[in-house]
């Protein structure tokens, strides 16, 4: 055995967008162990359910995080609705499904951004960011907000789409699909990228799914697992298959969010063409019945868990509780860093796509 040194990885470090924090434990030039340590920037967002109505909690829930903020004000809804028995409009769950597959597509492409930017490919990260800004003039233009929305409700949503608005977003993306598959065929097919992925943060099928890894995470390492399966919004109804890669690297990791990108266009188009008429929320009146609801909702980086209970017949829930994707993927990323080289781990972190303000909240 050689000699052993701690170095420490973050939580300022160039490459990390977020404060992740590592001790990694090296020997030579190989990383034998990883250990992690959060809590930079932990908020209390959970605790102001206590203080803050129901249907207030939207709006604290949304600001888990500013990339997935949607899925996180739909999450918080849609556990609500549980509890209280409600029926959302057909409609309102179309519009869901809608600005959340705009969500993942926005999301995906600052994660590549953010990739190339890791590995030094400039040119690539200031391209991927210039095609998300029209991801985001469509959110701002549908919903008047570009990082934090505030359509979703508890009973529905509060902005609706008209066909020409809802043709137009579809004309949109169609118009983006080339240039996004020239630009992600560079990560698919340049050597210089391939080099750094290919063959590097090998995860197995079985340790994936031991692990309890979520997202793209797992769906690399070959298993099809994904919330969009389940019965939350209609994706059910568009005939959803997950992206799955069999080769669990970082390579297979990144080659599952670029295939989702196409995917997510699809879904849009899809669900275009088949939403109904007709309301948009139903009113929500009176205090919040004694019980529990957990409800899943599928993020761009994998599933996450939104739990409410209350007990008493008021307008405050007694505990809201979040399990977020980057909280069950660390463990993952601790067993993909045992191995590798010191040189990969900020690719194998971010092929993650971490989010530090998710899991700390």
């Amino acid at each position: 055995m050689g000699k052993r040194t701690v170095i420490p990885f973050g939580p300022q470090h160039p490459v990390l967008p977020e404060p992740v924090h590592l001790d990694l434990v090296i020997e030579d030039e190989t990383v034998v162990e990883a250990i992690p340590s959060i809590g930079f920037i932990h908020r209390g967002l959970e605790k102001l359910v206590e203080v803050r109505e129901y249907p207030e909690m939207v709006f604290v829930s949304e600001r888990i995080c500013g990339i997935c903020s949607f899925g996180h004000g739909w999450g918080y809804s849609h556990a609500v609705e549980g509890l209280m028995g409600l029926e959302v409009p057909e409609r309102a769950d179309w519009l869901r499904t809608i600005w959340h597959e705009l969500g993942r597509i926005h999301s995906h492409l600052l994660w590549l951004g953010l990739l190339a930017d890791g590995f030094g490919f400039e040119s690539l990260f200031m391209h991927c960011w210039r095609l998300r800004e029209s991801i985001l003039d469509i959110l701002e233009k549908t919903t008047g907000g570009r990082v934090i929305f505030s359509v979703c409700r508890v009973g529905g949503v509060t902005h609706d789409m008209d066909r020409e608005t809802l043709k137009e977003i579809v004309k949109t993306l169609r118009g983006m699909e080339k240039e996004i598959r020239e630009l992600t065929d560079v990560f698919m097919e340049d050597m210089s990228v391939r080099n750094r992925l290919c063959g590097v943060g090998v995860m197995s099928k079985q340790d994936a799914m031991d692990l309890g890894a979520v997202g793209p995470t797992v769906r690399g390492s070959g298993v099809a697992q994904d919330m969009r399966l389940t019965c939350h919004g209609k994706y059910h109804e568009l005939g959803f298959e997950p992206i799955v890669e069999e080769a669990g690297d970082c390579w297979a990791r990144s080659n599952v969010r670029i295939r989702e990108i196409f995917q997510s266009i699809d879904l849009i188009e899809l669900a275009v063409d088949r939403i109904p008429e007709g309301d948009i929320i139903v009113p929500v009146k009176g205090n919040l019945p004694a019980g529990e609801f957990l409800a899943r909702v599928e993020q761009p980086r994998g599933e996450a868990v939104y739990y409410v209970r209350s007990s008493k017949e008021t307008k405050f829930l007694e505990r809201f509780r979040v399990r977020t994707p980057t909280c069950a993927n660390i463990p993952a990323m601790v067993k993909m860093l045992q191995g590798c080289d010191l040189a990969d781990v900020p690719m194998l972190v971010l092929t993650i796509d971490p989010c530090i303000s998710c899991t700390e909240r």
